[in-house]
């Protein structure tokens, strides 16, 4: 009888400390539900908009209405519909157009903790990827973690001359960023009810991800929706582009968009916009090729150029902390002739052509691989950190902390054929990622470093702490940028001549 006694009450204390978790709480659309989870409560599944389904599809989100009952959110919500990804590791999860959900795992045991919070926009390209997770490791810190959905692909940013007739500001697309735009609002409106403080608001993300920061950092409609932002391999700082496909960027003006819509359109023999609605989004899905839809400038969550913008000091001038791995692009990248790569070079940079030769030079097969990799490093990733690094600091107040991140691991996607840390290869050392290969006794004391990092960061806009190596704000031309190689220490910006030749190349595009 002793040993029952004693068993129930070694139940009781192992349970007792999640019952003062925050399970249960009340949201603008009503009461809610979550779990326990790991200690914290987890709300997995709420819904901040209505389902972007029948003649909601490719609208505008619109606010989730209220809910009779507890809603209980205790399961993950469905991914949105998506090419498959192995690498994002959720092809178990439904695929959806009833997608918009977010989820909240908070440490906090009473509403009034004001806790600091991170948001996690998820990368894929535009075109894969899911909120679904948790950051036990950032719970444990204090911090409630959110992590939100939205609409992907053709479904999430198609623009048409038909969708910009009816939206009544001659403006589609973007679909996407104005669901992240919603979850932000809808965060900032109901995140005291976990425990969080919605002016302590950090947002996140890495590639895709990291893309959606940089925009939503230059968007007037995310003014005071949150306090600082971190960008993993994502900038939106090149040149917009006046041509349907192609271009310096994948981001383009509202007309040339229009004209791939009405040319994805005729791919499905629809004729006219009201039969591309009555199409099941799998046939849809079927037909979409990966990134052919990207964000638009439609004026409105996409102003204008961006580095314009930043120029004129047009932006939500936050604390930042931006930056890049040194081998981003042998994720892309397997193989390159000497002879594909002089051609490529000709059609993409033109008059500019020998200047980008002496930036990346190649005699054999080899070298060219090698250069186009570096290419693909700097164009999309290295020189968009670079740009924004030296705009805010010459336009804003907010601090700006820039890294690149080059310890070569085997907790990586890509394990073999790369010469330092390819694409996402920094998540694992942040978020504990899991890619399946084993971390060397120097990636987890370094791992151990940039988590502490990203939480004070998270926690007061500044990585520094006691007991961790001092980190600077940028300062153009000088030591400033985190290099995380084998340790930690200041060096001037990596990559300058490059970084220079796309300085040089992106302002003539802009003439």
């Amino acid at each position: 009888m002793k040993r029952i006694i004693f068993s129930a009450l070694l139940s009781m204390a192992i349970t007792l400390p999640g019952m003062a978790q925050i399970l249960k709480t009340t949201v603008a659309q009503g009461e809610i539900e979550g779990v326990l989870h790991e200690g914290f409560a987890l709300y997995k599944r709420i819904p901040y908009a209505e389902a972007p389904v029948g003649n909601l599809r490719w609208k505008m989100p619109v606010a989730k209405k209220p809910w009779k009952g507890v809603y209980k959110s205790d399961e993950w919500g469905n991914r949105p519909f998506q090419v498959d990804d192995p690498n994002q590791g959720i092809s178990h999860i439904p695929m959806s157009e009833d997608c918009l959900y977010l989820s909240v795992e908070t440490p906090a045991k009473s509403k009034d903790e004001k806790l600091p919070v991170f948001v996690m926009i998820h990368g894929g390209g535009f075109s894969t990827g899911s909120y679904i997770g948790t950051q036990d490791s950032f719970a444990r810190e204090g911090i409630v973690y959110v992590s939100i959905e939205y609409r992907l692909g053709a479904l999430g940013f198609m623009a048409h001359p038909e969708l910009s007739k009816e939206s009544g500001k001659k403006i589609s697309g973007n679909y996407g960023i104005y669901d992240q735009i919603m979850a932000l609002n809808w965060i900032h409106d109901n995140i005291a009810a976990f425990g969080g403080d919605p002016e302590k608001v950090t947002i996140c993300g890495e590639s895709a991800g990291g893309y959606s920061v940089s925009i939503l950092c230059a968007s007037p409609l995310c003014k005071g929706l949150f306090r600082a932002a971190i960008s993993e391999s994502g900038g939106n700082f090149g040149p917009i582009s006046n041509q349907p496909y192609g271009g310096v960027n994948n981001v383009r003006y509202v007309k040339p968009a229009e004209t791939a819509g009405l040319d994805f359109q005729k791919k499905l023999k629809a004729k006219n916009l009201k039969a591309l609605r009555a199409m099941s989004a799998q046939t849809i899905l079927d037909s979409t090729g990966y990134k052919l839809f990207w964000p638009v400038v439609d004026g409105y969550a996409i102003v204008d150029d961006q580095y314009k913008l930043y120029e004129q000091g047009k932006y939500n001038d936050v604390d930042i902390m931006i930056g890049y791995n040194d081998d981003e692009g042998s994720l892309f990248i397997y193989n390159m002739t000497v002879d594909q790569y002089k051609q490529m070079a000709k059609e993409q940079f033109g008059d500019y052509t020998n200047k980008f030769f002496e930036a990346y030079p190649a005699q054999n097969d080899q070298e060219a691989l090698y250069a186009i990799q570096e290419m693909f490093r700097d164009r999309p990733f290295g020189w968009d950190t670079y740009a924004w690094a030296n705009l805010q600091t010459a336009t804003g107040k907010g601090n700006v902390y820039m890294y690149y991140f080059a310890q070569k691991s085997q907790n990586s996607i890509l394990k073999s054929g790369t010469r330092g840390a390819t694409h996402v290869a920094e998540m694992p050392f942040i978020y504990g990622s899991d890619f399946g290969g084993a971390m060397s006794e120097t990636d987890t004391h370094m791992s151990q470093i940039m988590a502490k990092y990203w939480i004070n960061f998270v926690k007061t806009g500044n990585p520094n702490a006691e007991g961790l190596p001092f980190w600077c704000t940028y300062k153009q031309g000088e030591e400033s940028v985190m290099t995380m190689k084998k340790g930690f220490y200041l060096t001037p910006v990596p990559n300058q001549k490059q970084m220079d030749f796309f300085e040089d190349f992106y302002k003539s595009v802009r003439k």
